[in-house]
């Protein structure tokens, strides 16, 4: 891989005050959100850049959504070679998972429609093996590219075009085309899969921020990198602009006012006049600004649709302190290095602390076996919501449990879905790293910290650094009997479309097992 290091200079040399870009991070540290990871690039050079520690730069972030922008440019991609026509019919790459009687709207189906979240369906499927046949199976109710419906399988489709075309799937097939020429670490990503193997193009990539900022830079520079032509001319117009009206988005998610001025090809448009993004849930943000030659990325956990607004109303608002005809400023030694600093000590908020109880002590080494809870499952450590997205299944959750505490650091043994695994939670303040492996899930970082919030009560907070989750779990220790009390941050995610996942607290129980 050849890798263009870009320049990172000061705020002011690329026309920027250093204080505006810290009055961005006022506005983003507020309680909206929690955030991760944001980048500026302006003319080409990185001015502003930092992550919230323990989130860091080569750190890969499950990006949701955005990664439909990695699909459609692997179909953009194809396009430019000759693969196939944006007005190739759906069903004449998939003959043989196409229905026998393909209804009337179904046989006008394109690479385009799908390509702009037209393809005329009123519901999408939860994807099993035979997710093509099965999106293919339901009924096409309204003249492809005329409604606008988000449509996550569709832009898993949109890869497996390319995988039916080609023979290679997206990681394999965008690698040499893509990744390893405009700098894009491809041994660093991860993906989450179909049953069959096929990468989840609607929204299972795990990419590192400055990824999410090279290839948008891509569309931003007309599909041209260091003068190799990577996507045709025609494709990114048509890509960066409006194909097909989402105003319709107002009924089903109110709050996302960025989500209602159109979508072009697995790209929104903006309300910020010319600007449109790559856009995943909880945040997860690359936004191109042409007439300021810009290019911001963001890795957040957002609160809900109307934290993610927030959030790109700041930045909307940011704009409006540039002039797109200034280019350069004097030079301002102190903001400037006052805002480096800064942005080298970001932090997420600390966990929880309390002094260590010996009293627990006397539950070290005691077998718990744990039961269902209300809802027929047992507690886990997963970070489950993609795999309603991949057709995957849940975990069977934990089945036994044994503390070990100590001041110098609690460890907790338990089974998972027939594994034996540890976790080791840290007690001072910080948190633990652990590698925790669960099936079907890609985030693998763990980083778990402990505490006693209140007498005959242990309390792990279990964080995944490589998404937006935050689990947790609170201990009852009641004599022979342990109630587990588990809850999700962010409790309420709002996916585009108007998706709305719903993680209630849960109660379950277990009991010490009879010594042998």
């Amino acid at each position: 891989m050849k890798r263009l290091e870009f320049d990172r200079v000061t705020p002011e040399s690329v026309g920027i005050r250093s204080g505006d870009i810290e009055w961005l991070l006022d506005r983003l540290e507020e309680d909206h959100t929690q955030m991760h990871g944001l980048m500026i690039m302006r003319s080409g050079k990185v001015c502003a850049e930092g992550w919230w520690a323990p989130y860091a730069p080569g750190l890969r972030h499950g990006l949701q959504s955005l990664s439909k922008t990695y699909a459609a440019t692997a179909v953009g991609i194809a396009y430019t070679e000759g693969l196939l026509d944006l007005d190739t019919r759906v069903i004449d790459i998939f003959k043989e998972e196409a229905p026998e009687h393909p209804d009337t709207y179904l046989q006008h189906l394109k690479v385009r429609d799908v390509l702009c979240m037209g393809c005329g369906m009123d519901e999408m499927p939860v994807p099993g093996r035979e997710w093509v046949k099965q999106f293919l199976a339901v009924p096409v109710k309204h003249e492809p590219g005329t409604v606008f419906m988000y449509n996550s399988l569709g832009s898993s489709l949109l890869g497996e075009m390319v995988r039916k075309l080609s023979g290679q799937g997206l990681q394999e097939y965008l690698t040499p085309r893509l990744f390893d020429v405009i700098g894009i670490d491809a041994g660093n990503l991860r993906w989450l899969r179909h049953p069959d193997g096929m990468e989840v193009g609607g929204g299972g990539l795990y990419a590192a921020t400055e990824d999410n900022l090279r290839l948008m830079k891509l569309y931003l520079d007309g599909g041209v990198w260091e003068g190799k032509r990577i996507l045709a001319e025609d494709y990114v117009r048509q890509a960066v602009s409006l194909q097909n009206d989402s105003a319709s988005e107002q009924r089903v998610n109110p709050p996302a006012k960025d989500n209602f001025v159109g979508y072009g090809f697995q790209i929104w448009m903006c309300r910020y006049p010319g600007a449109y993004r790559a856009d995943g849930a909880m945040g997860q943000f690359s936004i191109c600004v042409p007439d300021l030659d810009m290019v911001i990325a963001v890795n957040e956990t957002a609160i809900g649709a109307e934290g993610i607004q927030i959030t790109l109303d700041y930045i909307w608002e940011f704009l409006r302190r540039l002039d797109a005809s200034v280019k350069e400023l004097p030079a301002d030694p102190a903001a400037s290095r006052h805002l480096a600093r800064r942005m080298k000590r970001l932090a997420v908020e600390a966990p929880a602390y309390t002094a260590y109880d010996p009293a627990f002590e006397q539950y070290n080494g005691k077998d718990y076996k744990v039961s269902e809870g209300p809802d027929g499952k047992k507690p886990g450590f997963e970070t489950q919501l993609m795999q309603e997205m991949i057709g995957g299944r849940f975990t069977s959750g934990i089945g036994r449990l044994r503390f070990c505490f100590s001041p110098a650091g609690t460890s907790l043994d338990f089974d998972q879905d027939g594994r034996a695994c540890t976790l080791q939670i840290a007690m001072d303040g910080g948190r633990r790293e652990n590698t925790l492996c669960v099936v079907g899930d890609v985030a693998t970082q763990v980083l778990a910290s402990g505490c006693f919030p209140a007498p005959d009560v242990f309390q792990i907070t279990v964080l995944w650094p490589e998404t937006c989750y935050t689990k947790t779990l609170s201990f009852h220790f009641l004599g022979e009997e342990l109630e587990i009390r588990t809850e999700t941050f962010p409790l309420t995610t709002t996916i585009p479309g108007g998706t709305r996942k719903q993680m209630q607290p849960c109660v379950y129980f277990a009991r010490i097992q009879p010594q042998r």
